[in-house]
């Protein structure tokens, strides 16, 4: 990992930052910050502050996600409560008395951000064929190798030759994503079903774990036939905590780990999705989702008001959400966007939460010092975990008053924000972007000990069928085989001192 690529400086110009460019002085005091440890005696200084200065104290209940940063101006204090009104706001059908409230739909996902994100967590698939599939979706598309190339495609095509780019369009009649609730007088597009199969492995001195292997399928598709060449990616909703942070790692810190062609042999190949930004009109690193398909917390919120709600904003302006040509009567319903505002969320609005969303502080490391903890970080290193889960980067020294939360703070997000194969066993066979049908953005894992707490129930992974940590990681495979592998080969005992270390992020 870490031979770097040859980046457009269209990629490493980062618009979205206000950000004053780094000194020599700065760059070597940054990498030997961030170089990777040797010494599992003791924990590293800053260790337990996850998330820079602004770290937050545990709460010791399920709002231990929701907290602002420690380091929050006073001034901007008002902004965050506001965004997290916007946040929790539940969203109503056109027309209504409360504009301000109106353009859900019509058809939709969930009612609010709050719905899919409890407690500003992770979702979950449904427990049973009768439980709501609120924190959980299906994106969909259909294969276009003979479509025209967009923009982003054009670029792609540049950077890793056409036959190499992915081309997928949305579902005629379904459009991106599977809405599978509708207002009065209009039938949901189809109902998302889970059957699982179980698949045990063996681990060493004779444990069983075993796995559960979901198969996805569409009841009730209420727009027309499913197209045979159906692309389907189940995802579940992303947790809220450290996205400005992340957000505010350059992005040439994030391309010199990537390693394409795996020039030093390691077998890790990361490398960047790219994307196309609405708001700044340009290819740009993406970040955000489980691919990595967007590139700010703005867009990505915008994007998530659009697909998953109906809402439409100045970055999506369909009044309609993600309904298709096909789709004329969701196309003809009356919507929010038709006053003053423009949209059925403004500018102001959109900005607000996407203070909130940037500015959810990550908790405190718990018991650094547990000799358990300090043996399963140990564990770790050797297994190849940090390979594409870096702990540390150092964010971007910013201007403004607002950003001082994130600016030029060592944080611990336990990612390298790049693609990665991760085998047949997780691949969707979906492109989005640059990334294949195989590759997953690495998860953060800032927080994933906090979980079971935050998000019940527990569930981890894209689509949630990890039900344990240790399950998450023996779904592994591809470009963490190898590290997989490892895992099963522990003792008993490191394995689950691993285990505690995870625990303790």
């Amino acid at each position: 990992m870490g031979q770097g690529v040859c980046a457009d400086p269209l990629l490493i110009s980062d618009p979205h930052l206000s950000a004053v460019p780094r000194t020599q002085t700065e760059r070597a005091r940054i990498a030997k910050v961030i170089a990777p440890t040797a010494d599992f005696t003791q924990p590293e200084v800053f260790e337990a502050n996850q998330g820079g200065a602004g770290t937050v104290a545990d709460t010791g209940d399920e709002t231990v996600f929701s907290q602002p940063p420690s380091t929050l101006p006073f001034e901007t204090k008002l902004d965050f409560e506001l965004g997290n009104a916007l946040f929790a706001k539940l969203w109503v059908s056109s027309p209504s008395s409360t504009k301000a409230s109106d353009g859900l739909g019509p058809l939709y996902n969930a009612r609010s951000c709050q719905r899919c994100h409890v407690n500003d967590g992770r979702g979950h698939p449904p427990e049973g064929p009768e439980d709501a599939r609120t924190s959980m979706f299906l994106r969909l598309s259909v294969p276009a190798e003979d479509a025209p190339l967009t923009e982003l495609e054009a670029y792609l095509a540049q950077i890793d030759g056409e036959a190499a780019t992915p081309r997928t369009r949305p579902v005629p009649g379904y459009g991106g994503q599977l809405q599978d609730l509708a207002l009065v007088g209009f039938a949901p597009e189809g109902r998302m079903e889970i059957d699982y199969e179980e698949q045990p492995v063996m681990l060493s001195e004779g444990e069983v774990v075993n796995l559960r292997k979901p198969v996805y399928s569409i009841s009730a598709p209420a727009y027309g036939p499913l197209p045979e060449t159906l692309q389907l990616s189940p995802r579940v909703a992303n947790p809220m905590i450290g996205l400005g942070l992340l957000e505010a790692i350059p992005s040439e810190d994030i391309l010199a780990l990537a390693d394409p062609d795996d020039a030093d042999g390691d077998g890790i190949s990361g490398r960047p999705n790219i994307v196309w930004s609405r708001h700044f009109e340009q290819p740009m690193l993406g970040r955000f989702g489980w691919k990595a398909g967007e590139p700010t917390v703005e867009e990505q919120s915008a994007a998530a008001f659009h697909s998953d709600i109906g809402i439409s904003s100045q970055l999506f302006t369909a009044p309609s959400g993600d309904c298709t040509a096909e789709q004329v009567a969701c196309l003809a319903a009356p919507h929010g966007a038709d006053d003053v505002r423009g949209a059925e969320i403004d500018q102001i609005g959109m900005d607000l939460l996407t203070f909130y969303a940037g500015n959810l502080a990550v908790p405190a490391r718990r018991d650094l010092s547990d000799p358990q903890v300090l043996r399963g970080k140990e564990m770790f290193f050797e297994a190849g975990c940090s390979a594409c889960h870096t702990p540390k980067h150092v964010t971007a020294r910013l201007t403004g008053d607002k950003n001082a939360p994130r600016s030029f703070q060592l944080i611990w997000p336990y990612t390298d924000l790049l693609l990665h194969d991760m085998g047949e066993g997780l691949a969707d066979h979906r492109p989005e972007h640059r990334a294949t049908g195989r590759e997953w953005r690495t998860a953060p894992l800032w927080g994933i000990g906090l979980t079971s707490r935050v998000s019940r129930p527990t569930t981890y992974l894209h689509d949630g069928r990890a039900r344990s940590l240790l399950e998450a990681v023996l779904w592994h495979g591809g470009e963490a085989q190898d590290a997989r592998d490892a895992v099963t080969r522990m003792l008993p005992e490191d394995r689950a001192a691993l285990i505690r270390f995870l625990e303790s992020l």
